[in-house]
């Protein structure tokens, strides 16, 4: 085959997708292994967004709303915003896609930070774009560098807040000055894809920043249903932007881009507030009582302003996490984002920090790590 590439596609890392737990299991040998590395939500999903699912089941044969209109009206209800300002996507990925595909040229500039959410680089090239990458200044975002490096080719700037990988959040009054300075062409992306697990103090007002964009930049917010919902199976997150930047993402947007059951489940999710605040505080419990004794064991632990925190184990971080594989327990392993020492762990059931938190010293005192 003679089929020509173009050598910005022939670039691209594919993204890395882990291997299935029960593969895991057959290659190490283990069972009953327990997954806390994607930050999903370790208490399952909302029991009213399953019974959605079900009931929705008898029509799997019709095409779903291909506006999500009964969706895009709870969310618009949910956070304050009128349905022409809200676009739901396959997962807030996909809002990423829609943005790139609708401001990005090729040889425009995207400004984006390292480490953080791969797909906005891998988007970017897709498209053709020049990604400006910026190191993380104190495991946050370096607004300074960021505004430095803006040109007349900077069409958006990625700002996940909370960080992923760091678990870090901005202090709102820099990135209120922040936006201030820069022009109107910029579009500036909150992937707020953690919002729910965030102090109040550091949550950011996207709502007056998407209202009153007039004269400065836009703004769009980014949302998922994946992390306090517990729907990361079936693909739904959104965004929040003026009603101008949505009708240019609609332009883009395929019109069946959210399946029928991912669209009942949200809707039912965001009615159940009994699991989302149980959700929370099992989380914020959680943390605080894995937090405090990693530090006894001989760690150290990072702030989080998410439902993960990352560790420094005193060692390599890569054959720490090939240890505790051996015993049944995922993590994450920062080596590959230039933090050798350190590990992520998402919060899981108080079982499940249990047995982190076991075979964690038990992995640390085997590879020498800590006495």
């Amino acid at each position: 085959m003679k089929a020509q590439v173009p050598d910005h596609i022939k670039s691209i890392v594919p993204y890395p997708p882990g291997k299935p737990i029960e593969e895991l299991e057959r290659e190490y040998g283990v069972k009953n292994s327990i997954k806390l590395a994607s930050n999903e939500n370790a208490w399952g999903s909302s029991p009213k967004a399953l019974e959605a699912i079900r009931q929705s089941l008898s029509n799997l044969h019709r095409y779903p709303d291909g506006s999500n209109y009964y969706l895009v009206q709870a969310i618009a209800e949910k956070d304050g915003f009128s349905p022409d300002e809200v676009v739901v996507g396959n997962g807030s990925d996909e809002i990423i896609e829609f943005l790139v595909k609708a401001y990005v040229e090729p040889g425009d500039e995207v400004i984006t930070s390292h480490p953080s959410f791969l797909m906005y680089q891998k988007v970017v090239q897709v498209r053709g774009g020049i990604n400006k990458v910026l190191p993380l200044k104190g495991m946050c975002h370096d607004l300074d560098a960021i505004i430095s490096s803006v040109t007349d080719r900077t069409r958006l700037i990625f700002l996940d807040n909370p960080n992923n990988p760091t678990a870090t959040a901005m202090d709102p009054g820099k990135l209120y000055s922040f936006l201030s300075d820069l022009p109107e062409s910029v579009i500036v992306v909150l992937d707020e894809a953690y919002v729910d697990f965030m102090d109040d103090e550091v949550q950011i007002d996207v709502y007056s920043l998407i209202k009153n964009s007039k004269g400065r930049c836009g703004v769009v917010a980014l949302r998922t249903f994946s992390k306090a919902y517990g729907l990361a199976g079936i693909r739904v997150g959104y965004g929040l932007m003026s009603a101008e930047v949505a009708g240019y993402l609609h332009r883009v947007r395929q019109p069946f881009n959210v399946n029928q059951l991912a669209q009942v489940a949200a809707i039912a999710a965001i009615k159940d507030s009994e699991f989302y605040g149980s959700t929370l505080q099992g989380v914020r419990e959680g943390k605080a009582w894995l937090q405090e004794e990693v530090e006894k064991i001989g760690c150290t632990s990072y702030s989080s302003q998410t439902n993960f925190f990352l560790i420094d184990v005193k060692g390599d971080a890569a054959a720490l996490y090939e240890a505790m594989l051996h015993k049944g327990v995922i993590v994450r392993s920062m080596k590959a984002y230039g933090y050798s020492n350190v590990i992520r762990v998402t919060v899981g059931t108080t079982e499940e920090n249990q047995r982190f938190l076991h075979t964690l010293q038990e992995c640390l005192q085997n590879l020498g790590y800590i006495q």
